[in-house]
Parts: structure tokens; C-alpha cells; sequence
């Protein structure tokens, strides 16, 4: 990408977009492309393709997407997946018809089987069975990675794509109902200890372990992808380390400053039992995260602080 090239954001409000967004402007990119859901529905096809016919972007960054946590992926399965199989389908296809220089879709590491082995390497996809809780998104996503290797494999399109491990960071949503899960705690700590409560609940029992990577870092490194890889597989971007939601949520309540008890409810899914990813391939490219979790979890709170009005 040049300073001046036309840049394409799709979903720069989200908490991945937003950042890119950041890094671009940060690093001298004078041209970027943005549009809202109000003012462009991704989900409809002409609408999508009538924006690309007008703008005609060179580079598109692909991460809008319907989000959300164990519980959102629930209670709206059918939303998860139609959503996000309209405006990924919608981005890739009119990428393809207006001639698009390069594309990066960014998907999500729930693509891995439930019980693949650790740590997840690309070539474990569609392996075994997803997680039940999540498993809408995860093929939507999945499906996004097969689009980018068919319109290169049929038409020659450089479309690659990237699979972030779990994230956090500013501009997270930290809707206690629908919320991933670091927002989520960060939330609930907050107002336990606003409210002097004696415990937090917190679902499951614990013990599943987790990787966290601060969202500019996946900025970051999709800026770097963008610059320096072209191949077919997918990539993994994590930071190669992991600690249990146990663990996660001592920290949380350090930074947070609250002083009473965790409780958790085993009656709740605990999800996928282990998730990491590899991410050797980029590593070996020259890429690792910065921002450190203790780090990371302390900005965080701190926007959540700024966002929220508390």
C-alpha cells in the first residue's frame, strides 16, 4: 500500500476497524474510505456493490462483522449467521467485480474444531466438530476463508485472510449481555465494587484457558499482512501465550481495584475447554505483539471508564 492509496474500511466503528483505523492514520494513510451501517448496509448486495462501483477502493480491510459473546451467540444464532454470511459475501464478491488490488478478511479463532489439539494450527480447520455455543459465527467465518480461496483459486484475487485470537481493547462493547469476555468481567468488577458487593459470579468453573490479545496489536500486525503476505492459508495472530479464565479474572479484579470474592457457577458452559493459537508462521515473518496482558487490561479499563461515564 502506498500513503495515498484508497483504502477501504468496512466496519471501522467495531473495535477491530476502529483500530485499524488508528494505525493507518498513525502511519501516514491519507485515503481512507469509511462508511457507517446508516449510511451503507453491507448486508445488501446492490447498496455494497454501488458503493465499490462509486469509491472504487484499492485495498479493503474486511471486519465488520455481527459479534458478540457466549451469550449473544446463543440466543441469536440464526442473526450470527445470516448477517455475517451477507456482508462478507457482499465485500468479497464486489472486491472481485471492482477489480480490488488486495483484501484481508479478518475471521476469528472459534474457526477450530472444539477439541482440535493444541495449539491450533491452520491445518486443523474442519477437522472435527465447532463449539455448540458459538458454532453460527464460527461457519460464517470459515466460510469467508473459503470464499478468499476460491475467488483466488477462480479468478486470481489477492485475498487473503487472518484469524485473531480472542481480543480486547478500546472501543469494546461492554454490554454485560452481550459482551466477550474480558469487557464482561471489567464491567461486572466495576460495579461490584461501586456497589461494595461481597462476590462476583462469573460462569463455568474457571479452568478453560484462554489467549487475549490487545486489539491495536491486531491492528497492527493486519497492517503488516497487508504489506507482506499473499499466500492462500490462512494466518494466525495471537500472541503464543495463555492463562485460565480463573486467572484472567484475578487480574481483572486487580486492575478493577475490587476487593471482595469470585464465585463461579459450574452450572454455566465453560466453552471450548483450551484455545490457542499457533501463530509460528507469522512470528517467523518478524511479527509478535507488544502490549502486555497486565498492560492492556489496565487501558482497557481505562476506556471502559471513559466510554461507559463511570
Amino acid at each position: 500500500m502506498k500513503k495515498d492509496s484508497k483504502i477501504f474500511i468496512a466496519g471501522h466503528r467495531g473495535m477491530v476497524g476502529s483500530a485499524i483505523a488508528r494505525k493507518l492514520e498513525k502511519e501516514g494513510y491519507s485515503n481512507i474510505i469509511t462508511r457507517t451501517s446508516t449510511q451503507l448496509d453491507l448486508r445488501q448486495q446492490g447498496a455494497t456493490n454501488e458503493f465499490f462501483e462509486k469509491e472504487k477502493p484499492e485495498f479493503v480491510f474486511l471486519s465488520a462483522a455481527k459479534v458478540g459473546g457466549i451469550v449473544a451467540n446463543n440466543r441469536f444464532r440464526a442473526e450470527f449467521l445470516y448477517d455475517n454470511l451477507l456482508i462478507e459475501s457482499n465485500i468479497i464478491h464486489a472486491s472481485y467485480a471492482h477489480k480490488v488490488e488486495k483484501l484481508l478478511f479478518l475471521g476469528s479463532s472459534c474457526i477450530y474444531p472444539k477439541l482440535a489439539p493444541q495449539p491450533l494450527k491452520e491445518e486443523y480447520l474442519l477437522t472435527g466438530l465447532l463449539e455448540p455455543t458459538n458454532e453460527p459465527y464460527a461457519i460464517a467465518k470459515i466460510t469467508g476463508i473459503k470464499l478468499c480461496e476460491a475467488y483466488r483459486d477462480q479468478y486470481g484475487c489477492n485475498f487473503i485472510a487472518a484469524m485473531p485470537t480472542n481480543l480486547y481493547g478500546e472501543g469494546d462493547n461492554y454490554d454485560l449481555q452481550n459482551s466477550h469476555v474480558i469487557p464482561g468481567m471489567l464491567h461486572k468488577f466495576h460495579d461490584a465494587k461501586k456497589s461494595n458487593s461481597p462476590f462476583v459470579e462469573l460462569w463455568g468453573t474457571g479452568s478453560p484457558l484462554r489467549e487475549f490479545m490487545y486489539v491495536d496489536d491486531l491492528a497492527e500486525a493486519s497492517v503488516f499482512l497487508m504489506s507482506a503476505y499473499d499466500e492462500k492459508l490462512f494466518i494466525n495472530v495471537g500472541t503464543g501465550e495463555e492463562l485460565s479464565i480463573k486467572e484472567l479474572a484475578l487480574l481483572v479484579k486487580n486492575v478493577v481495584g475490587y476487593k471482595g470474592e469470585i464465585k463461579f457457577d459450574s452450572s454455566k458452559p465453560d466453552g471450548t475447554p483450551r484455545k490457542l493459537m499457533d501463530s509460528t508462521r507469522i512470528h517467523q515473518m518478524g511479527w509478535r505483539h507488544r502490549i502486555s496482558l497486565e498492560n492492556g487490561l489496565t487501558e482497557a479499563y481505562r476506556h471502559f471508564l471513559q466510554e461507559t461515564g463511570n
